[in-house]
């Protein structure tokens, strides 16, 4: 026996090394049959490049990169004609074979190229994982990732999970939420503040705190058989500075350098000012979000197009609906625009929203497709959706300020008024809060009337209403007192919390009437095709009550928002361009039939919502 080990053991040895040659594989399979049929391979691994790399005859290799970091391999191939299966990669120095490895091309699912993304029928819930429900309190704290689990600080890691939400999706269905947005679950080994999750360090894998990246299609697989729709957050300007590849760059230009460190001046006016400083411009888009959060040079082919592969991977992977792209406006310009392409041209019926947090809707809508505003510059995002982060600035005061020429009600309506500068109105977010603002609910108060008009204003109005979690119970939270107090912990997500706000009856008096509202109107809101399509015509407020009607064929639906603190009185007379004399509707809200023949009585600080007949 005493041979045979001995040569078992020279195997071994002889093996070992070459199997330890590569450390890592991106992207680790890819797919037959996509549009885009060349794909990028990594491969790292400590002088990797001093191999020369070959395959089988009927693969066909494109190109070679080589860097000045010897660790890195960028081997392309050609898919087109190749069929689902395993080819191998052979790897040899001076001729002769010195290891391999296989690769996988895997079957698409059927219709995956035409999948359909989020629209204006959908109502969208944007959730922080960690947050929200922890559902697997084994995966608090996971070895070998810095930031461990500590409720008791704020911006400490909580606990929420994958788990969680998958456990609480009832409770979402049942409020009348048809997609769900959860803030980014890759891989962040930041020591600290790690729980956003916007600095990632490894961009192939769900962070072990969160789940497994199965974990993450599992959730995908449980909204489709809901007919709900999975939106993933993602980051194309940054890295944290714990990615893998940040501390082994693959090229010196793989980041943008000053060199080293340079914070953004954040003026994303400079991307189109016709009169911007070339360094202003220059610090903007290449400077660093923060210092913890190196600023990825997509100006560089080998950025872009791993960037646009990641995407892609994870959409086929994951059976995803839709990305919202973080800081979408900081990126290279003409990059950010190329990597949109390529993930529209390989699934043309998906979507994308940016996140262009600017104050000015000819500034937001320069970046959404097809721009006539970007046009002059001869520049196309291929974007499909933007953030009306304009109607929001309205949103946060228009309720609590009064009537005025340009205060009250009449922010709502100048906000629509410059609806001819977007391209597609109807692909707009529109929303109260999200989870870098301050809170609704802590803005007003938690005035449940003040809820209902602005609730009632994102889901009756043109575009995608975005709600963030909690606010149908009224969570508040002090954007003054730092991120962690409007990211607070969803009450009854922990086993052991003091209150289950999940379930009715766990829930206060207040907590219901602020759940119960929401529910009522995002439930009709599915079917209500006018409010999904339908033209919008609004007519300029009086008294601080502002109407509108949303129009598809012979459906009407008219809406009307009494912001005043008295009761009002309409005089139907001037609506009648848009609404029949002797009218009937379904005051939705209420469930009560309506006579819309002279007048309109309309209590204090209420909406109606009218279902024309």
């Amino acid at each position: 026996m005493k041979p045979f080990f001995n040569s078992i053991l020279f195997l071994f040895l002889l093996s070992a090394p070459l199997c330890a040659q590569i450390d890592r594989v991106e992207p680790p399979y890819w797919w037959a049959d996509m549009e885009t049929s060349e794909v990028q391979i990594l491969f790292y691994g400590e002088n990797i490049a001093a191999y020369e790399v070959s395959t089988e005859a009927e693969v066909l290799i494109t190109g070679i990169t080589k860097t000045e970091n010897p660790n890195y391999l960028f081997v392309t191939i050609e898919t087109e004609g190749l069929e689902a299966g395993t080819f191998q990669f052979d790897f040899s120095k001076k001729g002769k074979k010195a290891f391999t490895r296989p690769y996988e091309l895997k079957m698409r699912e059927t219709g995956s190229a035409q999948r359909q993304g989020f629209d204006s029928s959908d109502a969208m819930y944007l959730l922080m994982p960690d947050r929200f429900a922890n559902g697997n309190p084994e995966n608090d704290s996971v070895e070998g990732l810095t930031d461990t689990y500590n409720r008791e600080a704020s911006g400490g890691r909580h606990g929420g999970d994958l788990q969680g939400i998958v456990a609480h999706l009832d409770y979402l269905e049942d409020l009348g939420v048809t997609t769900i947005w959860s803030t980014p679950l890759l891989e962040d080994n930041d020591p600290g503040y790690s729980y956003h999750t916007y600095a990632q360090s490894d961009v192939y894998k769900i962070d072990p705190r969160y789940g497994t990246n199965a974990d993450y299609r599992n959730l995908a697989d449980q909204l489709h058989k809901r007919e709900m729709k999975l939106v993933m957050d993602y980051v194309t300007n940054h890295w944290g500075a714990e990615h893998w590849m940040i501390k082994d760059l693959p090229t010196y230009d793989w980041i943008n350098q000053f060199p080293g460190y340079a914070q953004s001046n954040y003026r994303m006016e400079t991307q189109y000012d016709m009169h911007a400083a070339e360094r202003d411009q220059h610090y903007c888009v290449e400077g660093w979000f923060v210092k913890t959060m190196p600023d990825l040079n997509q100006k560089n082919p080998l950025v872009l197009r791993y960037l646009i592969q990641n995407a892609i991977w994870w959409i086929e992977y994951a059976n995803l609906d839709g990305f919202r792209v973080d800081t979408y406006s900081y990126n290279d310009k003409e990059g950010i625009s190329k990597w949109t392409k390529a993930i529209m041209d390989e699934y043309p019926n998906f979507n994308i929203v940016g996140e262009v947090w600017l104050h000015d809707q000819a500034q937001i809508a320069y970046w959404q497709k097809d721009s006539k505003i970007g046009a002059i510059q001869n520049y196309n995002t291929h974007l499909p959706s933007v953030m009306d982060f304009t109607l929001h600035d309205g949103l946060t005061s228009m309720f609590s300020e009064g009537a005025g020429w340009d205060t009250g009600m009449m922010k709502a309506y100048n906000n629509f008024v410059n609806d001819f500068l977007y391209p597609d109105i109807n692909n707009l977010l529109v929303f109260l809060e999200n989870h870098d603002t301050g809170r609704f609910n802590e803005i007003y108060d938690q005035n449940l009337d003040n809820y209902k008009l602005g609730l009632a204003l994102i889901a009756t109005t043109r575009g995608i209403p975005q709600l963030y979690y909690g606010s149908e119970i009224g969570m508040r939270g002090d954007k003054g007192k730092g991120d962690g107090d409007i990211r607070r912990d969803f009450p009854g997500g922990w086993e052991g919390d003091a209150q289950n706000a999940f379930e009715a009856a766990s829930r206060t008096e207040q907590q219901e009437a602020f759940f119960s509202f929401t529910k009522k109107l995002f439930n009709w809101r599915k079917t209500a095709k006018a409010v999904h399509q339908g033209t919008l015509t609004q007519f300029i407020p009086e008294n601080d009550v502002y109407v509108y009607f949303r129009i598809l064929g012979d459906e009407k639906i008219m809406v009307v928002l009494n912001n005043s603190t008295t009761d009002q009185s309409l005089d139907l007379t001037r609506f009648r361009e848009v609404l029949p004399e002797a009218s009937n509707g379904l005051e939705i809200l209420s469930d009560r039939k309506i006579k819309l023949e002279e007048t309109l009585e309309v209590s204090a600080k209420t909406p109606l919502i009218i279902q024309l007949n």
